[in-house]
């Protein structure tokens, strides 16, 4: 098996890692800079995995990596996803990425046909959320003979918050200040609607020790559920997961401007306010020796066999001490990797364009995350 991870960042390492632990394939490992490996790779280089010098912005370049690839897994920005997808489909290779800007999986549905006639899966929104956290709410909307409301949250989260933020990066600043200042899709009264981010903030329960959290509505989580499930499902929305006071604070630095695209002028220079915020603020959530969690819960309510029913589905993972590998690490890049085994496999639906949580097999999916130790507490 020949099995291809663009981006040899947090998430794309940690897709190579589980490739390389779970399977006996060959695996490419591109980036376009070649820097050290984090150590829990290291084992496999030059036997096992290979490193790729690669820029996804040269498509001959990108078609050439591609030639005699079962799988492609995408962890680079998601607005190379369509032309990677599209590059894929024509070297006759599957393709998998994290996903989470709705737009751009519009795009990628228009290569249906080509990906159908070729062979081809092309599965966006692979990773944690959206994701994993999607693949498990519509199990739970299949699972009811009627639904009401389908409630998504999931956070990333310092294990010791520090204030005022309580928040280390865990993946990107940029990708979480998107979320904080672009509307949210939900669905209401059946029909899918915008919701301003950063409102609607409700607590949120989960076992000790981690007890009470804040959640609010971020943009991306739902992938494309907002249509899929329109008039199928009452409400439907996701919310991201923080510690109590974060909204708060992250309002008040958005309604002051640090957050705007449009520059200023600041003396002599004209500077965008989120790129001096981000380079300001982005040192101090670094957090090298912090250790991260994953919070996740999923509440789908309705009735079935004409009784009401509610079914939950609650994650809490934690930083792998063993391997230098922390959660939002575990959660979103064995995601994907899973994804793409599953493609290989033939188990990930039928050929053509199609959203994590509408191609994977939740029974399958789930089995595979309690292979790694990432369970899932059901309850009806």
């Amino acid at each position: 098996m020949q099995m291809l991870v663009l981006g040899a960042g947090r998430q794309g390492s940690a897709c190579a890692y589980d490739l390389l632990k779970t399977t006996d394939a060959r695996v490419g490992l591109a980036d376009h800079v070649l820097s050290d490996l984090p150590g829990f790779l290291k084992q496999w280089t030059g036997d096992r995995l290979e490193r790729i010098e690669l820029d996804v912005r040269d498509e001959a370049a990108v078609a050439r990596a591609f030639e005699g690839r079962d799988a492609v897994m995408s962890a680079v920005p998601y607005y190379f996803n369509f032309d990677l997808a599209r590059l894929a489909v024509e070297a006759g290779a599957h393709f998998a990425d994290l996903g989470g800007n709705t737009e751009i999986v519009r795009q990628q549905e228009t290569l249906q046909e080509r990906a159908a006639e070729r062979g081809v899966s092309v599965v966006v929104d692979c990773g944690l959320a959206p994701g994993l956290v999607n693949i498990l709410a519509a199990d739970g909307i299949r699972r009811l003979d009627t639904v009401e409301t389908v409630q998504l949250f999931v956070g990333g989260l310092p294990q010791h918050p520090e204030p005022p933020l309580n928040y280390q990066i865990v993946y990107s600043l940029e990708g979480a200040l998107d979320y904080y200042t672009t509307p949210s899709w939900v669905v209401r009264d059946g029909v899918p609607v915008q919701v301003a981010p950063l409102t609607e903030v409700e607590e949120v329960e989960f076992p000790p020790p981690l007890g009470s959290l804040e959640a609010f509505h971020t943009a991306g989580g739902l992938s494309t559920m907002p249509w899929v499930f329109a008039g199928r499902v009452k409400r439907m929305e996701y919310k991201t997961l923080r510690y109590p006071g974060h909204a708060k604070i992250m309002r008040a630095i958005r309604e002051l401007g640090l957050l705007d695209e449009e520059p200023v002028q600041v003396k002599e220079m004209s500077v965008r306010p989120r790129d001096v915020f981000i380079a300001t603020v982005a040192p101090k959530l670094r957090k090298p020796e912090g250790h991260d969690l994953v919070a996740l819960k999923v509440v789908v309510s309705g009735t079935k066999e004409r009784q009401p029913s509610k079914r939950r589905y609650v994650l809490l993972d934690r930083y792998d001490l063993e391997n230098g590998i922390s959660a939002m690490m575990r959660t979103t890049g064995f995601s994907l990797s899973i994804v793409g085994q599953l493609q290989v496999a033939g188990t990930a639906g039928a050929p053509g364009v199609c959203p994590a949580f509408e191609a994977i097999p939740s029974e399958s999916y789930v089995a595979e995350l309690r292979r790694r130790n990432i369970v899932i507490d059901v309850t009806e």
